[in-house]
């Protein structure tokens, strides 16, 4: 597919979607949004694709919402039309990542603020270079946090630094989100895509049925009692022992060399 705000690719099962409005630090479009659901849905769909890095061209991973662009809307008077009031696209393009079969990952690589922060936080890892950022700035414009900002830090942080983040509104440094657990991993800004592309190789050689499970399940089981919990992992490990990936890894434990999951 052809795009105009991403770049779009994919090497050895990784698809790279790179937010590319650097001129604007990469501030989210009408255009960008609707092209990062179809990125999503794109990956999801292609049995190739077995990992996600989500990154930003440029110096800046992603600015939020382009305040410009929103500036004119209201002087123009313009308003959404109903169906994006009532389902907006960021929503879609949050549930294709989070419920999506296949590791995500965040490269960020710059700031990210307001909505950038969030789809940050909608992966399921994020690796950051030092000179990252991260905001939950929608309050300096008197608006509220969206693209799951209120659902994924909370989880992440705890409720007190998620409210004091969310109402500040001010940006921390990368090693702060490192204490946080905001972020897995910092490392140099050159380093970055090496290290974010190495993880997601390690993933997408995976098995993809029991990464797949691994997912659901750990996304299934935060909302959970224990005992709900147990029995998705016993239904997921049904599915899982019962694969020829399983076969394969068993067999090439006792052979003692790599083995090779081909998904079946």
């Amino acid at each position: 597919m052809s795009y105009e705000h991403i770049l779009y690719s994919v090497e050895d099962g990784v698809a790279t979607v790179t937010l590319n409005r650097p001129e604007r630090l990469n501030a989210l479009t009408p255009t960008m949004r609707r092209e990062l659901h179809e990125a999503a849905v794109e990956s999801e769909d292609n049995p190739d694709v077995r990992a996600v890095v989500i990154t930003g061209a440029g110096r800046g991973f992603c600015s939020g919402g382009d305040v410009k662009a929103m500036q004119e809307a209201n002087e123009k008077r313009q308003s959404n039309p109903l169906e994006e009031r009532m389902a907006p696209i960021r929503d879609r393009v949050l549930l294709a990542i989070h419920q999506s079969s296949k590791p995500y990952i965040a490269a960020v690589n710059g700031p990210a603020a307001g909505a950038g922060f969030s789809i940050a936080l909608g992966c399921d890892i994020r690796v950051a270079a030092s000179s990252a950022r991260f905001g939950m700035t929608f309050s300096r414009r008197g608006l509220h946090p969206d693209w799951g900002g209120t659902y994924f830090l909370p989880r992440i942080v705890g409720t007190a630094k998620a409210a004091e983040l969310i109402w500040s509104g001010n940006m921390i440094e990368a090693d702060e989100a490192l204490e946080l657990g905001i972020v897995s991993y910092l490392t140099e800004p050159e380093d970055l895509m090496a290290r974010a592309t190495t993880m997601a190789r390690n993933f997408a050689a995976g098995p993809p049925i029991a990464t797949r499970m691994a997912k659901r399940a750990i996304n299934h089981n935060m909302e959970c009692s224990l005992r709900e919990a147990l029995e998705f992992e016993t239904f997921a490990q049904n599915i899982c022992a019962g694969t020829a990936d399983a076969k394969e890894g068993i067999k090439a434990f006792n052979e003692k060399r790599e083995p090779v999951f081909t998904g079946e």
